[in-house]
């Protein structure tokens, strides 16, 4: 084991050293990674000489020396035979020809000795078919063989032979091209496998330096600190914890001694601090006390302000309309119009009033939860909304199955229901019979434990951009005229659900009506036990 005294007072950092090795370490792998990456480039290209260039120039030279020799062979039998049909090999190894020396001039461009090998042949096979070939043919008439004159095939043979010649000049330069390219390839590879060899050498000693000076100037200072901790945490709080190892370690080790003074500063302070929680822990009491006294207190306010509220608006009511009665074959038009005014915003205050009630009582004013059977609450919703669904012709489509029974509020449940099943029977499209479908499944993912609750209806639907807006109080997308109502009716239901520990919005990829999903967990809890108000929030449910 290396001894760790050297590191007692070294002035270096635990990081400082770690970076050291690791920037030396950086350094030779880079270097070692751009001369193998220029390796790597040059392989490349050796390889890409080899593949691209020399090895298709030889395959076209051999079918350029095949095209010349089907020529050569062409010639000579047309020659004994004054047959035509042996000039097709001299011609298409003409167009062969042709095709092989491009595909030599754009491979072998760069590569002189290449380029003048199929110049050369190129010259000596125009001069063959100028001095030899063609004469050769024009001198032969088709279907009557003749004497070929000795001297023009004799000319013809030497020609041919010194294109032999320049075939074998040209195979000797590509095959030495092939060797140097192979050659320089297994070099470079070499290099290569050299290169990479140090690369690795040079990490496992840099990992090697790097795991000694963790050993040594990290681990065992580190494990002292920890022993002592320990002591600590079992209570020996006055045992100082003497700092050791590097500079870096030194100052944790100091951190944490200061932090033992300080936890012993804190004991002597805890029975004070206990005495002073028991303290404001009565106080907190109190207050809750005072504040559920106080909200009754407004309840009861509330309770009262609205009757005093509705007595005025009787008689406004009742007055205008006995003004009515018994002067209106005194008034005019207008004003029997004003009468008229008078009367309805009296009557819509009312309604407004006792909606408002409605909704502040929601979970606070003779809650009774219980175990409810929802197919009761909704069949006496149904009971309470007969007249408007015999008037508007609609139909209501219950779950196959009977709806659950939950613990609530049997009252407010009815209440959802009816809100629901009549806002889908009041914002009805014209001439089309309301048709309301419910359904109910168990929740999953994000509602597991719940009940998943949908009512969906064929009416005029909702705009996705007002899916949140509905639910909040008071807050209306069509006009009095067109339909009736305060608006308050979905912001219940919001408050109804939220009471129950349920959430409620609208499906808006429902697009042949309106679809309200909401949850009710399976053992709802009453969240006025919760520090929360239903009634504030207006974002959306979870998605």
């Amino acid at each position: 084991m290396i001894d760790p005294g050297p590191w007692r007072k070294s002035p270096f950092t635990v990081q400082g050293l770690q970076m050291l090795v690791l920037v030396v370490m950086g350094i030779l792998v880079l270097g070692g990674a751009i001369g193998g990456g220029i390796l790597m480039n040059r392989t490349d290209d050796v390889s890409g000489e080899l593949i691209d260039i020399i090895q298709p120039s030889r395959s076209a030279a051999y079918r350029l020396q095949a095209a010349l020799r089907d020529q050569e062979t062409a010639v000579r039998g047309y020659a004994i035979s004054a047959d035509p049909q042996f000039l097709t090999p001299y011609h298409e190894g003409m167009t062969a020809e042709a095709t092989a020396v491009d595909d030599i001039r754009q491979r072998a461009t760069g590569r002189s000795e290449l380029i003048s090998d199929v110049e050369a042949i190129e010259q000596a096979s125009a001069t063959w078919r100028t001095s030899f070939a063609e004469p050769l043919i024009a001198g032969v008439t088709p279907g009557r063989p003749g004497v070929v004159n000795s001297d023009l095939a004799e000319r013809g043979k030497t020609e041919f032979d010194s294109i032999r010649t320049l075939f074998d000049v040209q195979n000797q330069h590509l095959t030495t091209a092939r060797a140097d390219g192979i050659t320089n390839l297994n070099a470079i590879r070499t290099w290569r496998d050299r290169v990479l060899i140090a690369i690795i050498v040079v990490v496992l000693i840099a990992a090697i330096a790097l795991a000694i000076v963790m050993q040594t100037a990290v681990t065992r200072p580190l494990n002292a600190l920890a022993a002592a901790c320990r002591r600590t945490s079992e209570g020996h709080f006055t045992q100082e914890i003497v700092p050791q190892g590097p500079k870096d370690i030194r100052a944790i080790a100091m951190d944490v001694e200061n932090m033992r003074q300080r936890i012993v500063d804190e004991l002597e302070t805890t029975q004070a601090a206990r005495a002073l929680l028991v303290t404001q822990t009565e106080a907190l009491d109190e207050q809750a006390t005072e504040l559920r006294r106080s909200n009754a207190e407004l309840e009861q306010f509330a309770y009262v302000a609205s009757h005093d509220l509705q007595e005025p608006l009787r008689k406004v009511a009742s007055f205008c309309q006995l003004l009515e009665r018994r002067y209106g074959d005194k008034l005019d038009e207008r004003g029997t119009e004003y009468i008229g005014f008078a009367v309805d915003g009296a009557k819509r205050m009312q309604a407004l009033i006792n909606d408002l009630l409605t909704f502040s009582r929601v979970g606070r004013l003779n809650s009774a939860y219980a175990d409810v059977d929802l197919e009761a609450t909704l069949s006496t919703a149904v009971e309470n909304l007969a007249a408007a669904i015999e008037e508007s012709d609609a139909t209501i489509e219950r779950p196959n199955s009977e709806l659950p029974t939950i613990n609530g509020d049997s009252t407010l449940l009815a209440m959802l229901w009816q809100n629901l099943l009549g806002n889908a029977i009041k914002f009805r499209r014209e001439g089309v019979p309301p048709r309301i479908e419910i359904g109910c499944v168990p929740g999953t993912g994000d509602h597991d434990g719940h009940w998943l609750f949908t009512v969906s209806d064929n009416g005029i639907g909702i705009p996705e951009e007002f899916t949140d807006k509905v639910f909040v109080i008071f807050q209306r997308l069509h006009v009095r005229d067109a339909y009736s109502g305060t608006g308050i009716g979905l912001a219940l239901c919001k408050k109804i659900v939220e009471h129950h520990g349920g959430t409620i919005w609208i499906d808006s990829s429902y697009t042949e009506g309106t679809r309200f999903r909401f949850t009710l967990p399976e053992g709802a809890v009453p969240t006025d036990k919760l520090d929360r108000n239903p009634a504030a929030t207006t974002e959306g449910p979870p998605p």
